[in-house]
């Protein structure tokens, strides 16, 4: 599938992979539906939605910012709705969004628990909800959603220059991420017969963004990686539909150098 004119949503695309993969894919000539709340921009957390879409129109790509809270069922609905006002159609939803945690089990409160839940996994269910009988209706699109080595590792590799300590990634963004994974897979049996893809992507380092930077200030960034093959794998994934891959969780390293992207 080429992704020339193919309307992309892409949430948590203020900063970080979200934003490289909007400004990606944007290249490629899809019309990119930029999707975040970030309005303003903060000294720590620099770049908003209208930001990331005046990089793309000056690039010569269309792209439309919608303030979106993924905490909110009706602020992810009234996303998409306004996606089909604007575009006519949903070809590929990107699950990006998330929040990460380094809380030990012991300090965690319900509340960071639910927070990290509500954002990481409940999101990406309520998204795709809102998605498919549209990629139904069309006859097949693209579901992506992004993950991360906290899936299937209990140790964190975001430590400190000077940190002899081993670090645990918080029990709530690993479980909130295995649960994406799984839910992925099954996902991508079901809407199989619709001709729709789902597969999960994620990096097989930390990657360099504001985000990450700001909850990890004294981290050594020295081994980690850019967006940069997050945002190659994500265009081979967003033009799959169910005859092509589909089911798969890949790193994106694997991916670009497999298939030499």
């Amino acid at each position: 599938m080429s992704l020339a004119e193919k309307v992309v949503i892409v949430t948590g695309s203020s900063r970080g992979i979200g934003k490289a993969m909007a400004l990606g894919l944007a290249e490629e000539g899809a019309y990119v539906v930029v999707a975040a709340r970030s309005e303003e921009s903060r000294p720590m957390l620099p770049g908003t939605i209208h930001s990331t879409v005046g990089e793309i129109e000056d690039a010569g790509g269309k792209a439309l910012a919608i303030p979106t809270n993924v905490r909110e069922e009706d602020s992810i609905r009234h996303m998409v709705n306004r996606t089909l006002d604007e575009f006519g159609a949903v070809d590929v939803l990107i699950n990006n969004a998330a929040i990460a945690s380094y809380t030990p089990f012991l300090e965690m409160t319900v509340k960071e628990w639910d927070l990290v839940m509500d954002i990481d996994l409940r999101a990406p269910f309520i998204a795709c909800k809102s998605v498919v009988p549209i990629m139904i209706e069309q006859g097949g699109g693209s579901i992506i959603n992004i993950s991360s080595h906290a899936a299937t590792n209990i140790f964190s590799s975001t430590l400190s220059a000077d940190s002899t300590d081993i670090a645990l990634i918080g029990q709530n963004y690993g479980a909130a991420k295995v649960g994406l994974e799984r839910f992925t897979w099954g996902l991508a049996a079901e809407l199989g017969p619709y001709n729709i893809a789902v597969n999960v992507l994620k990096p097989l380092r930390p990657v360099v963004t504001e985000g990450f930077l700001a909850q990890r200030p004294d981290a050594d960034v020295s081994t980690w990686a850019t967006p940069a093959d997050m945002v190659k794998a994500a265009k081979y994934l967003a033009a799959q539909d169910a005859k092509g891959l589909s089911g798969a969780t890949v790193t994106a390293e694997e991916l670009v150098r497999r298939l030499g992207l």
